[in-house]
């Protein structure tokens, strides 16, 4: 027994030292240019961010509205949810996995009452007698090629890989609020300067409606206001339209009901402003960053430790086994007595050696897995160079965008006051009122969209390098519960 107890702790050591079966995982990293294609300008600078702003960079518009509904989209948000059940699961398959790698027990017992043959030459023909058993069988696989430690390294990968899933999942939602919540202010905004033009075309058309009555002008003058002024009241319907929509989208985000938000968005404010200067960093740096990338190039790894466990079963499995328990009968003898024991150990070999190339052409679709993983990884970072500079474009240009329309609203509102002027005075046609106004109401709207479009620029530039999951990603981490089993890490 001693001899047989030495063995039992010896195998498993020298199991543990003996070389995984299989491909070892070679580590992956983002190929990135030194610098950005697009201009570094408009604010934008390609240096290094601080971290503060980057893992909260919603606080760089300044609005603490904003910032308050970004928390409270963490705390609610339903994609969170189910992003933090995926990782617990993925923790629990881990879990499973790593269970292969102790000795598994199981416990019998059972209680018959039987009757020899009396054909049978035995002690108990004919006889009836109570049959007592009870016993634990003990199996331990000895992973000899690596084929269950090869599974741990899967599992372990996947629990990684749903740990950037989880901080992509936050990243997406970090800017989607912003862009939505710019949304609201914006058409907020809008509804604001549709309404200050109405008044002023209402002016107009009660001028009009007096001169005609005095018989200064015809009726063409009065319905073309008329025609002016309905045509503004007819935007607000769709204006005030978009406002709901955008404060559902916001509740919805949020983990709320539609409309529980309109309270809090009620006060007016403006459209967030963006900051004058916008460090962006390397791209190398933006790579390493995004999540999107660490999730894809898990999967690799994950994938590459499964060839592994795949050719395992190439091998023959080893495996320690051994029963001990009571077995006794009526007849006279304790159940509970040192010689109702019975015990047997010793060791166990299986292997496969035929299944029609079912476990060469297992290995042989793990590899072709594992391809198709690293064309995905190379696909992400494909997508996530050109989601960067797209966004640093589209931040900068619509910027300057803006600033032709401020001008170009400013020479509308000239041209307004010059021809209800002239008109007043009678030295140019209403059409030329007509048109200014028209005009001015266009402009005035369409730089207020481009305000807001700016500032939402901002937040995709702010998600395409990967900022806003690190300030939440400790407080998600001990807000989850974890199993018993990882405790200990």
């Amino acid at each position: 027994m001693r001899r047989l107890f030495c063995l039992m702790v010896l195998i498993p050591l020298i199991a543990a030292g003996c070389a995984m079966v299989g491909p070892d995982y070679k580590k992956v990293t983002p190929e990135s240019p030194e610098n950005w294609e697009a201009r570094m300008e408009k604010g934008l600078a390609a240096t290094r961010p601080e971290s503060d702003t980057l893992s909260q960079w919603w606080d760089v518009f300044g609005d603490p509205v904003l910032s308050e509904l970004e928390q409270k989209a963490v705390e609610g948000n339903l994609e969170i949810r189910t992003a933090l059940s995926r990782l617990r699961q993925a923790r629990i398959r881990r879990g499973i996995s790593r269970s292969d790698l102790y000795p598994g027990m199981d416990g019998s017992g059972q209680v018959q009452r039987q009757r020899g043959s009396e054909a049978m030459p035995a002690s108990y023909a004919g006889e009836e007698t109570d049959y007592y058993m009870a016993g634990f069988d003990v199996s331990w696989e000895l992973d000899l090629f690596g084929g269950i430690r090869r599974s741990v390294q899967a599992a372990q990968a996947e629990v990684e890989a749903s740990r950037a899933d989880l901080q992509d999942v936050l990243t997406s939602l970090m800017a989607e609020v912003a862009v939505t919540y710019i949304e609201v202010r914006t058409y907020q905004q809008r509804l604001d300067v549709t309404r200050a033009n109405i008044e002023i075309q209402k002016k107009t058309y009660a001028l009009n409606n007096s001169r005609y009555q005095s018989g200064l002008v015809d009726e063409l003058a009065v319905q073309q206001a008329l025609r002016n002024l309905e045509s503004s009241r007819a935007v607000i319907s769709r204006l005030e339209t978009g406002l709901t929509t955008a404060k559902n989208r916001l509740a919805v985000l949020l983990g709320q009901s539609p409309g529980a938000l309109d309270e809090k968005l009620a006060p007016k404010r403006s459209v967030p402003a963006v900051p004058k200067y916008v460090a962006v960093g390397i791209p190398a740096d933006a790579m390493r960053r995004r999540p999107d990338i660490r999730q894809a190039e898990r999967q690799v790894a994950a994938q590459t430790a499964r060839i592994g466990a795949a050719t395992a079963e190439l091998y023959p499995k080893f495996r320690l086994l051994g029963t001990i328990g009571l077995e006794a009968l009526d007849s006279g003898s304790d159940f509970l007595d040192a010689g109702s024991r019975f015990w047997n150990v010793g060791p166990g070999v299986s292997w496969n050696i035929f299944h029609g190339r079912a476990l060469r052409l297992n290995i042989d679709l793990q590899t072709e897995k594992q391809k198709q993983a690293l064309i995905a990884y190379k696909s992400a970072v494909l997508n996530a160079r050109q989601e960067i500079e797209d966004a640093l474009t589209a931040y900068a240009r619509e910027q300057m965008r803006q600033a032709s329309l401020e001008k170009a609203v400013d020479a509308a509102r000239r041209t307004e006051f010059l021809a209800r002027d002239r008109y007043k005075a009678g030295l140019a046609d209403f059409y030329n009122v007509l048109d200014a106004q028209r005009s001015l109401l266009e402009l005035e709207d369409e730089r207020i969209r481009s305000k807001g479009q700016v500032a939402s620029e901002l937040a995709r530039l702010y998600k395409a390098l990967g900022g806003g999951w690190q300030y939440y990603n400790s407080f998600l981490e001990q807000a989850q519960s974890v199993p018993d089993a990882e405790k200990s890490e």
